[in-house]
């Protein structure tokens, strides 16, 4: 049986460029074990410092490595291009030991100075990304001790900084690429110290890696290199969810990513192909509430709503049970996931109806709809057009209307048209959802200065659980302010969760080693 393993993918949904290698390497370059990846997304940009889909991470993660690494096993941080850390007692420093011997794919060595030209890239506010930003926490500036050792700044202690370096949207590009090629151009030529060499991007085609046959400095879960291990990989786009089990199936790629349920459960009896589930942490798929606009300003209604949402039937109808009923703002898979949020807001209708009913609303001209002092309960829902989330906004929809309900969609087909709509304001429910190991990023959602504070909802106390949790460095200090933060969450019924992510990925059944 051929075996093919690939290092490190690792699952986090985006997008992709023209690169180069050296040219004698692509001329004189014969792939002995290639495979074609299928992605579900065209690419709109590449850059790991400027994009935040988490697709980004299967192409780039291949290219980029980071300080620390993440063991996909135990969950513990491991070396990455830095072979040691210490943290000051007062959370304020970092210094970093980093690895010598390393080179960038155009010949730059890797050093302190490489890692200061991407923490001053990054923190450009003309080039870095909110994410990537935000991913740095109370950042203040770094200082090189030797050409081996660098020591960061920080404001105030941010105790997910570790985990932030473990992530693709930090890897270490070369200096030299980033001087020599503008913002706009490095998308197409970028270079790191990974375990694939960026090739080329031929848009709306393939994006294609091949493997640095240099390489030796990757984490300790990495397999070793052997005759059979991939040595090449084309990366094709499948934005149509319909044609990527018929891709798989016709050999057209070896590995699919983000099957739709009903062809992972068709595929799944077939010998000739492996489905792999991988459960990922971070947000469930949900529906945050607007605090602000009627109806939806009032507690009673937004509980109701969640009440009224029958998540099983959902789950059995779009997701054929592959992805468990989500019960708060964490998936369960993430880092202090509170179980005390399990079970709340069990499917009731009846309680729904009561809870509508009591807060005065009632249908006054007998049209299946309730209203409140002649104002309907019109409840406008912005709905990506990505991840089976119109199907999902579909059966919301018909079940809200048993409890008198009067859904109204805003569709949007992009994530630039998803902000538009957010930020004009006029939204009751919007579908959104981030990926991550450490739920730092809840800071964003649900701190009353959040950027991504779309339920607008402001609390000095919830305010203070989140703030106070990125800055302990305490594992069960840290555990106890995020149970606090998600009952808070939920007892305000500040989003309706439906169900927390498993990605379908499809290969053939002989692909072995492949990890997310």
């Amino acid at each position: 049986m051929q075996k093919a393993i690939i290092n490190g993918l690792l699952l986090v949904c985006l997008c992709w460029v023209i690169g180069c290698v050296p040219r004698a390497q692509s001329q004189e370059f014969v792939a002995r074990n290639p495979i074609t990846y299928g992605l579900t997304l065209q690419p709109s940009g590449f850059d790991p410092h400027i994009h935040a889909s988490s697709e980004l991470g299967i192409p780039l993660r291949q290219v980029y490595d980071t300080l620390v690494y993440r063991d996909p096993a135990s969950g513990e941080f491991t070396a990455g291009l830095a072979t040691a850390w210490s943290i000051s007692d007062d959370g304020l420093n970092y210094t970093f030991t980093l690895r010598e011997g390393v080179r960038f794919h155009d010949g730059e060595p890797f050093n302190a100075q490489a890692v200061a030209a991407n923490l001053d890239r990054i923190t450009n506010p003309m080039v870095g990304s909110q994410k990537a930003l935000f991913m740095l926490g109370a950042y203040d500036g770094y200082d090189i001790i030797d050409d081996y050792t660098i020591r960061l700044r920080l404001r105030e202690p941010y105790s997910p900084l570790l985990d932030s370096f473990s992530q693709v949207y930090l890897g270490i590009a070369s200096p030299r690429a980033l001087n020599e090629y503008s913002t706009e151009r490095y998308q197409f030529y970028q270079v790191g110290t990974g375990p694939f060499v960026f090739v080329e991007y031929v848009p709306g085609d393939r994006l294609v890696l091949r493997r640095n046959f240099d390489y030796a400095w990757g984490p300790a879960f990495y397999d070793p290199l052997t005759p059979e291990t991939v040595d090449e990989v084309t990366f094709r786009f499948y934005t149509d969810p319909s044609t990527r089990a018929l891709a798989l199936e016709s050999g057209d790629v070896d590995v699919m990513g983000e099957l739709l349920p009903i062809d992972a459960r068709a595929l799944s009896a077939n010998n000739n192909f492996q489905i792999i589930p991988v459960t990922i942490p971070g947000q469930p798929l949900q529906f945050l509430m607007n605090t602000e606009r009627f109806p939806t300003d009032r507690i009673e209604v937004r509980q109701a709503l969640i009440y009224a949402t029958n998540r099983a039937a959902i789950i059995d109808a779009v997701f054929q049970r592959f992805s468990p009923i989500a019960w708060g703002a964490l998936a369960a898979g993430t880092r202090f996931y509170s179980a005390d949020v399990v079970g709340a807001y069990e499917y009731d209708a009846a309680q729904a109806r009561a809870l509508l009913e009591t807060s005065g609303f009632e249908d006054s001209n007998n049209d299946g709809i309730l209203d409140f002092g002649g104002a309907p309960l019109t409840i406008t829902m912005i709905v990506p057009s990505w991840g089976l989330i119109p199907e999902t906004a579909q059966l919301i929809q018909a079940q809200l209307r048993e409890i008198g309900v009067d859904v109204v969609f805003d569709s949007v087909p992009s994530r630039s048209l998803l902000f538009e709509r957010v930020a004009e304001g006029e939204y009751n429910l919007a579908a959104w959802y981030e990926f991550g190991s450490d739920p730092a990023f809840l800071t964003r959602y649900f701190t009353s200065a959040g950027d991504l504070n779309w339920s607008n909802y402001r609390s000095d106390e919830l305010d203070g659980l989140l703030n106070e949790a990125v800055r302990q460095f305490n594992p069960d200090a840290r555990r106890s302010l995020y149970n606090q933060a998600q009952r808070n969450i939920m007892s305000q019924a500040l989003l309706l969760p439906i169900r927390d992510y498993v990605n379908l990925n499809g290969a053939r059944a002989n692909l072995e080693g492949l990890t997310y």
